[in-house]
């Protein structure tokens, strides 16, 4: 095919062969063109959305200023702050749990039973597994560090319901009498059941335990409650006696000074008397007896180790 044209004012003859070469080459020619101007507006178009719109030049090349970066950064240390505060607060929480079942342990445990026990950190070898975060793209990391803190809460709450849960046994505990009632050096001289009567030399009922101790010894209220009775008896001298829970009462009999009063409210462990030799008695001790639904039981199936 051919393209002819008269030119100028001789009226030249121009001839053009349209042949398929020549239509590939024009077409590349132009092809190359358009790849050009699209490079170069894409090329602006980056810096502007760079200075301008830097959301606009994440989606179209995935590029990022400073400030953007440094933003993100941002919330990657943000996110690690608070699932730091977090694994603390619960390490916290962790250790006053160990606290408390120490505590309980010492109060319900008998000694034999506790050199059994074992102890915390008491690892005895294994391979190092340090914990640590995958490579990820920055949305997803931030999504990672999210869930982490959410895993960290969820467990912060399971690890307070255990520390609300030992805090309440704990509380349990010193309601009931379990605790030595008397503090200082002593010797058990009379157990609970039938023995010799130290007066009529006849058998007799001995419905508590004898703590002989030195006069003016400490008398401890061996569980949290209130002191119903305070004042003299003829047989147990100057007695106390405390209700506690559970339907549990303990008589603390023969001191030589009172130290509480009726409705009174004290806890385990408070000084409520002093030992003395008052009533019906041959030497300075505490006569201790425990009931439970006014009923007497032998005092030593209370405590948590013998003596």
């Amino acid at each position: 095919m051919q393209l002819m044209w008269v030119s100028g004012p001789t009226g030249r003859v121009r001839k053009i062969s349209i042949t398929l070469r020549t239509v590939s080459m024009a077409a590349g020619i132009f092809a190359a063109f358009l790849i050009a101007v699209g490079g170069i507006l894409h090329f602006v178009g980056l810096r502007i959305a760079i200075e301008a719109r830097p959301d606009l030049a994440r989606a179209l090349g995935g590029v990022l200023t400073q400030a953007e970066q440094d933003k993100i950064e941002a919330s990657y240390k943000e996110r690690l702050r608070l699932i730091q505060e977090k694994l603390q607060a619960t390490t916290d929480e962790i250790a006053q749990i160990q606290k408390l079942k120490d505590r309980f342990m010492e109060m319900a445990t008998p000694t034999a039973v506790k050199s059994q026990i074992p102890t915390s950190g008491s690892g005895k070898g294994g391979p190092l597994k340090l914990p640590g975060l995958k490579n990820k793209a920055p949305v997803d990391l931030i999504n990672a560090l999210d869930e982490s803190l959410q895993d960290i809460n969820e467990f912060k709450h399971s690890v307070a319901e255990i520390n609300a849960l030992w805090t309440k046994q704990i509380t349990w505990l010193n309601s009931l009498p379990i605790g030595t009632p008397i503090n200082g050096n002593f010797s058990l001289t009379s157990g609970y059941g039938l023995r010799i009567d130290p007066f009529t030399q006849a058998m007799a009922k001995h419905e508590g335990l004898d703590f002989s101790a030195a006069t003016g010894t400490p008398i401890i209220a061996s569980a949290g409650g209130v002191i119903s009775r305070s004042g003299w008896d003829s047989q147990y001298g100057n007695v106390i006696e405390i209700n506690h829970a559970e339907g549990f009462k303990t008589r603390y009999a023969h001191a030589s000074q009172l130290l509480v009063r009726v409705g009174q409210t004290v806890k385990r462990g408070d000084v409520i008397a002093k030992v003395g030799n008052t009533g019906r008695s041959t030497g300075p001790h505490l006569h201790y007896e425990v009931m439970k639904a006014g009923a007497h039981i032998n005092p030593l199936n209370m405590f948590p180790k013998s003596y």
